[in-house]
């Protein structure tokens, strides 16, 4: 093998290694992001034909699921990079959480309604 074919291999194990470093560093800030709007990150793929990909440089994009603070599961494309933090696009609610029954807040509501009177120290009438 020849020297040019090693340099050449050695730049692909770089290119690699360098684009799977990101691709951590991209889930960490993506799941911190999320987190922030007290939401919960499901899933992340990357998805280089995203929306915004043409002439864009420096910044990798992703498909992303996850779940807000209401348990509504979303799908959402997401722009981001080590400089420029992270950016949701197309957001929609792709399943939503279930309700809970009347009676199931009814009896949420009661039991809230006795800690407060518990706390308070006013017995019920």
């Amino acid at each position: 093998m020849d020297f040019s074919a090693i340099v050449i291999i050695v730049i692909i194990g770089l290119g690699l290694a360098i684009r799977l470093m990101a691709g951590a560093c991209d889930k960490e800030r993506i799941a911190n992001h999320i987190r922030s709007m007290e939401g919960e990150l499901v899933d992340k793929r990357w998805d280089p034909f995203g929306p915004g990909w043409y002439g864009e440089k420096n910044a990798r994009i992703y498909e992303i699921d996850y779940k807000d603070r209401d348990g509504h599961l979303h799908r959402a494309h997401v722009k981001t990079s080590m400089l420029s933090g992270v950016y949701l696009t197309n957001d929609r609610i792709i399943k939503r959480a279930s309700s809970p029954s009347l009676a199931e807040e009814k009896a949420d509501l009661l039991k809230r309604l006795a800690e407060i009177e518990r706390l308070e120290g006013n017995p019920a009438d």
